[in-house]
């Protein structure tokens, strides 16, 4: 199956092979509060250590679907699972490496198989690869995969975003999630394979694709790419590569035709997406290849002229805030299904792209979106304190996400920082002024191609949107600081709408004034429909006439304000005791669908529409 056609299922969506297992199910499980687990060595046997109960991988210990639902802070944890050896190796006769991929562990992970050390990671949002194939004891028929997880809630220098460091949840943060939140497969690969895959698109020409082999290349492998649109082949290749690291521009000839090359380009309106093969060979040994599915967008993302430009041309931003906890699974999601779902409705309510919060989300769910058509800011949990091991962690994981997902057509806009957390002397302190900037550079370094936020919300250094954050209630106010130049002169000018600068810099502020950096409301809203004593919201309605009122006020003088070139309502989804969302927890729409809609995009029976 074409790999834009998988409909979600496989774990790592733009890198699939045909043949795969998954590893996710009932595992055992443990806590390990004394830190006595390597000691003893929990994960010399399938008898050993102390694991007195059971699992469901990949939910958190402290989500219900976990089957566990214990939400006390735990830091240390163990998983282990038993794994029949034709599960690991379904074919003998091919030889080849055995893998096993965590799409993520929070935070801390060791991973032992038959007793042996195969892996380490650092990166609760990250993904990591363990190549078991020397540590499989010969001739058994069973193998024992171990997982020690560790997740201390009271070290503030790890990147956490929203899981709370508090005991109980409170304000606008949610229940922990350690250990395995993400799919955990197994695949067999040739000893020379690809472990990743990048598109960069050009929509006038083409598309670049980078690269990178498991091993040294002793001598010259050949690369051969096809690309199609449904059964039609755009364009094919072959390429000899003599290094680990191979870049190949391809050149797509019916882009050559500047009237009907649009058909070709991905967008919310028209998400088309080109199936893509790939596969590495050494023509000395046949049999060796190794072939991986993709896909890719021929899109472009960027701004200018006062807007966001998508495809170079002025795209309104209509985006929601989507916090990506679950009832009954919290950080990780219910599957593929569950994913879609979100995506579904996410644009059946108008809006034209989502900022997944202090998270990065599961592949899974890029993967609908970018099949179905809805842009997606990526964004990082933060970290909750400033210094040399928050900024190495969370520079680390940062940049590990950026190019986990940076071939996803969807993904438009980079958020390494939120609301200064982990900043939040940045208005006085030089160092974190010049972390934000160097973070934002560092991004721009990794992937010039999308814009880059150096602080989202305020206090910005260094940003290609100038993203504010406005909760007011007053849509009176919203008109009078946007509704024309001199009102978001004064609100730049003074402290902000939230009490904290707008733009740290002038060359920021400069850029605004100029056009290069367009002006987006990126939080606003956070209205709640009758809430209760120990909710929060930002806002509280009594009624469905008046919450609609509300909504239809502040959406519509967003809409007209002649500088606000786009966006982002507070928020999805009811999450925990957090009651912003226009969906109740259980998904159901505080308003008819028809309703928000209208309100979101300002069309009611049919009218016109602004922007994508």
């Amino acid at each position: 199956m074409r790999a834009s056609e998988q409909e979600g299922t496989y774990p790592r969506p733009l890198m699939c092979r045909e043949q795969w297992n998954s590893l996710d199910g009932t595992w055992d499980f443990g806590y390990d509060d004394a830190d006595a687990g390597e000691r003893e060595a929990w994960f010399s046997g399938p008898a050993a250590g102390g694991f007195d109960r059971e699992i469901t991988v990949p939910f958190p210990p402290e989500a219900p679907a976990s089957g566990v639902g214990e939400t006390a802070p735990h830091p240390i944890v163990w998983y282990r699972r038993r794994i029949a050896h034709e599960t690991l190796v379904p074919d003998a006769s091919s030889g080849g490496r055995t893998l096993i991929h965590f799409g993520a562990v929070d935070h801390r992970a060791r991973v032992w198989l038959d007793g042996r050390l195969v892996a380490e990671h650092v990166g609760g949002q990250t993904p990591f690869t363990a190549d078991v194939t020397d540590a499989m004891r010969p001739g058994a028929t069973e193998h024992v995969l171990v997982v020690r997880a560790e997740d201390d809630p009271a070290d503030l220098s790890v990147p956490r975003g929203k899981q709370d460091w508090q005991e109980r949840p409170h304000a606008v943060w949610y229940e922990r999630t350690t250990g395995i939140w993400q799919p955990v497969w197994t695949e067999t690969v040739p000893d020379q394979h690809i472990t990743d895959l990048a598109w960069i698109p050009d929509p006038q020409h083409g598309v670049v694709a980078e690269i990178a082999l498991a091993r040294p290349v002793p001598r010259p492998l050949t690369v051969d790419i096809v690309l199609r649109a449904g059964d039609r082949v755009l364009a094919e290749t072959s390429t000899v590569t003599t290094g680990r690291r191979a870049r190949i521009d391809i050149s797509i000839d019916a882009l050559r035709n500047g009237i009907d090359r649009e058909a070709l380009w991905w967008s919310p309106e028209s998400p088309t997406l080109l199936d893509a093969r790939v596969t590495v060979r050494d023509p000395g040994a046949p049999g060796s290849a190794d072939t991986v599915d993709s896909y890719l967008g021929l899109r472009s993302a960027g701004v200018g002229r006062g807007a966001f430009l998508l495809n170079d041309r002025p795209c309104y931003v209509r985006s929601v805030l989507n916090q990506g906890y679950r009832p009954r699974t919290l950080l990780a999601s219910g599957g593929t299904g569950e994913l879609r779902r979100e995506v579904e409705l996410i644009k059946a309510m108008g809006f034209n792209a989502v900022r997944v919060h202090q998270k990065a989300e599961d592949p899974r769910f890029l993967y609908w979106a970018d099949r179905l058509g809805l842009l997606v800011w990526g964004e990082t949990g933060a970290a909750y304190e400033f210094g040399t091991e928050a900024v190495e962690l969370l520079t680390r994981e940062w940049l590990d996400l950026v190019r986990r997902d940076r071939s996803h057509p969807s993904v438009v806009t980079w958020v390494p920082v939120n609301e200064s957390w982990g900043l939040s002397d940045i208005a006085r302190d030089p160092a974190q002024q010049q972390y934000s900037v160097a973070l934002a550079a560092l991004t721009r370094a990794l992937d010039p191609t999308r814009p880059v936020m150096s602080n989202e919300g305020w206090e910005h250094t260094d940003s290609d949107i100038l993203g504010v954050h406005d909760y007011t209630s007053d849509a009176g106010r919203l008109k009078e600081r946007y509704g024309d130049a001199a009102g978001f002169a004064a609100v730049l000018a003074g402290g902000g709408p939230q009490g904290r600068r707008v733009s740290l810099s002038e060359r920021q502020t400069e850029r605004f004034e100029a056009g290069e950096a367009p002006l987006m409301i990126t939080e606003f809203g956070g209205l709640s429909l009758a809430g209760g004593e120990d909710d929060f919201f930002y806002t509280q309605t009594s009624s469905d006439t008046q919450y609609a009122e509300l909504l239809g006020a502040l959406f519509g003088e967003l809409r007209r304000s002649p500088l606000v070139a786009g966006f982002c309502y507070t928020q999805f989804m009811d999450t925990a005791q957090e009651t912003n969302g226009l969906l109740f927890p259980d998904g159901t729409p505080k308003l008819p669908l028809e309703t928000i809609r209208g309100i979101v995009t300002g069309v009611v029976d049919g009218g016109g529409d602004r922007g994508v």
